[in-house]
């Protein structure tokens, strides 16, 4: 991925920061929410493949994130997710008051941000879906609390001893 300037930088920074109606469909705006996205992804899998999942904490509130999901989708299988849990007609009427709890607690909370479909694997097109960012936090809070991500840092930290023999 190619690295931008400061001062592109900004400039994304400012543009990405304005409402989505002064833009309509701009094709330049969709990709640097895109590479936003993508970086944000980047990031996320590097930091599950160097510290234990289990320890992490995502946000100042995962614990209220954790419950919440919990209550509402307590039965989710979230170590391969089915697409049509977070996508379908139904499932969105169910995530729509999950989420809206957390407007105003979690910034940002419904801004696009990539999902891996299966924690064992990395971002791939085939195994990542766009989510809302509160879908992701409480998805990838569970997943690390319930220790299914730790099969990442474990393959992680197997694959750096290999290489240092």
């Amino acid at each position: 991925m190619e690295h931008l300037s400061i001062n592109e930088q900004l400039s994304e920074a400012h543009a990405l920061s304005q409402p989505a109606e002064a833009y309509g469909n701009d094709p330049n705006l969709e990709m640097m929410w895109a590479m936003k996205a993508y970086q944000h992804a980047e990031v996320y899998f590097n930091l599950i493949s160097s510290v234990d999942p289990q320890f992490l904490r995502l946000t100042k509130v995962d614990d209220v994130i954790y419950k919440e999901f919990r209550e509402a989708f307590g039965s989710m299988k979230i170590d391969i997710l089915d697409p049509a849990e977070l996508k379908s007609d139904q499932a969105k009427e169910r995530w729509r008051p999950f989420c809206m709890k957390f407007d105003g607690v979690v910034d940002d909370f419904n801004y696009g941000t990539l999902l891996r479909l299966d924690c064992t694997k990395d971002y791939t097109e085939e195994n990542t879906i766009f989510a809302t960012r509160i879908q992701f936090f409480a998805i990838e809070i569970a997943r690390n609390r319930e220790s299914y991500n730790s099969t990442v840092f474990r393959s992680s930290v197997k694959q750096r001893k290999s290489s240092s023999n």
